[in-house]
């Protein structure tokens, strides 16, 4: 196995740099990540419980570039939600915040860095790995479920390869990190950068925190990534006001922001001299498969985009034909040398190999238009059926986000559906609304205040959890 990146070419150069004023070269990072993964010595499977510090990214190179496999979960899963984990898989050893080893007391301590922690589990059975197996990430988020994604180290190196192009990245870029680095979003931009020796700014701050802002500005950070709830919070921050003359670049994935805001940030970067960049992706693509250029980020508003070098989309219809007319939907197919492995579901699955064949089926329902460009108008399992009527909850949800500018998620079961929000003075006028538009029955929608949307660490949300709340109901 070749190693993904090259740091020694770019020795001399700063790879990372932390809140706390801490300065990471890539000749020290490339000779920390060598003395790391030497420490272990062979390929085997490690658990990286991932938080957006030095040590944590410094793990996660050793393992990639030396063959060993990660499987990246955040530091901040729940306790029995990571020890199932860990007996589904039986890693052979974990890296870890060094706050958290206290929890791992029967393990022994391997090695020290940056505040991370090397512990050999002890566990005495070992998964066979298959060779081209380079990494491994939940599906889940923050719900600890055993399924992971397996990509390979073509899938990595061929998807940041693309991400480079299409973003035009180089070795100015100073990149902040505003989204979990165990989220393949977070990762996707870790891995991008490296290849072209650019400067992470590393902190675990959110974008709520005056902190995050300091280093943002102290640092001049050149781009940042976030889902919809990103930009919906950074619109309540009074974002536009802002003076961030060295900012590029903001990137947006993670799921549909709505055309509004779409429009408010690409007219934002389009006066300022910035770009934005909607882009789309998922954990089974490694990350990305489409983007929107951001000289049609305007003229485009809502929509996903187009392929991303290398990659094919098309459209399979109902009836299981190729569409070839614009305005026509079809499940969204993408073909790309990132279509990931497989998943697997327990320790004897890391032994599989290619079962996608370069072939993913996303599962989301899409249409182009006449010049080319994709629009993601729902999810194939989020539609519900009202009295014989089907209903697409994402429409839902933008058509109440693009009237009340309110948090919102819509869920339930055929013939009852479900309008979650926060503020109770919505849940009447947000239910006749909807009824309203959609002028099917009444009795079918209900309004249900909640305290907070469940999301998990990247912001995406929740949609199992939401099961919980559907009787207890308001309206």
């Amino acid at each position: 196995m070749n190693k993904i990146w090259n740091f020694q070419q770019y020795s001399g150069k700063s790879a990372l740099i932390d809140e706390y004023g801490n300065h990471v070269t890539y000749d020290v990072l490339d000779s920390e990540a060598n003395r790391l993964s030497c420490r272990i010595g062979h390929r085997c499977l490690v658990f990286a419980l991932c938080k957006n510090e030095i040590g944590s990214v410094l793990g996660y190179a050793a393992f990639i570039n030396s063959g060993i496999v990660p499987v990246m979960v955040s530091c901040h899963l729940e306790e029995v939600l990571l020890y199932n984990l860990l007996q589904t898989y039986l890693p052979e050893y974990l890296w870890l915040p060094k706050e958290n080893v206290e929890y791992f007391g029967g393990m022994s301590v391997e090695y020290e860095a940056y505040n991370y922690v090397l512990l050999r589990t002890g566990y005495k059975k070992k998964f066979p790995l298959f060779d081209e197996l380079g990494l491994l990430v939940t599906t889940s988020g923050s719900t600890g479920s055993p399924k992971l994604v397996r990509q390979s180290y073509i899938n990595v190196l061929d998807n940041a390869r693309s991400i480079v192009e299409y973003l035009k990245l180089d070795d100015t870029e100073r990149p902040i990190t505003t989204l979990p680095m165990n989220y393949v979003y977070g990762l996707s931009i870790i891995n991008s950068h490296f290849l072209v020796g650019a400067t992470l700014l590393i902190t675990d701050k959110g974008i709520m925190q005056k902190e995050f802002w300091q280093f943002f500005k102290e640092q001049e950070a050149t781009s940042f990534g976030g889902v919809p709830y990103t930009y919906e919070m950074l619109d309540k921050l009074r974002f536009f006001r802002m003076k961030l003359p060295y900012l590029r670049t903001m990137t947006q994935a993670g799921g549909k922001i709505t055309p509004e805001l779409h429009e408010k940030f690409a007219v934002y970067a389009e006066e300022q001299g910035k770009k934005f960049v909607v882009m789309y992706g998922a954990a089974e693509a490694t990350a990305r498969m489409g983007y929107l250029p951001p000289e049609k980020a305007v003229e485009k508003k809502g929509a996903m985009g187009i392929a991303i070098p290398g990659g094919v989309f098309h459209l399979i219809g109902a009836d299981g034909q190729n569409v070839t007319n614009p305005l026509t939907i079809g499940e969204l197919v993408y073909e790309g040398a990132n279509v990931t492995l497989g998943y697997a579901e327990k320790g004897e699955d890391l032994i599989l190999g290619d079962e996608r064949h370069g072939s993913l089926e996303t599962g989301d329902i899409a249409m182009f238009d006449k010049d080319g460009f994709y629009f993601i108008v729902g999810r194939k399992k989020r539609f519900l059926k009202i009295y014989g009527n089907r209903v697409n909850l994402d429409e839902i949800d933008q058509l109440i986000k693009g009237e009340f500018s309110i948090e919102v998620v819509s869920a339930g079961v055929d013939d009852h559906l479900n309008i979650f929000i926060r503020d109770e003075k919505y849940a009447e006028i947000v239910r006749d609304f909807v009824i309203a538009k959609t002028k099917l029955n009444p009795a079918a929608f209900k309004t249900i205040v909640i305290d907070e949307i469940p999301k998990n660490d990247s912001g995406k949300i929740l949609y199992a959890e939401l099961s919980k709340y559907y009787e207890k109901t308001k309206v």
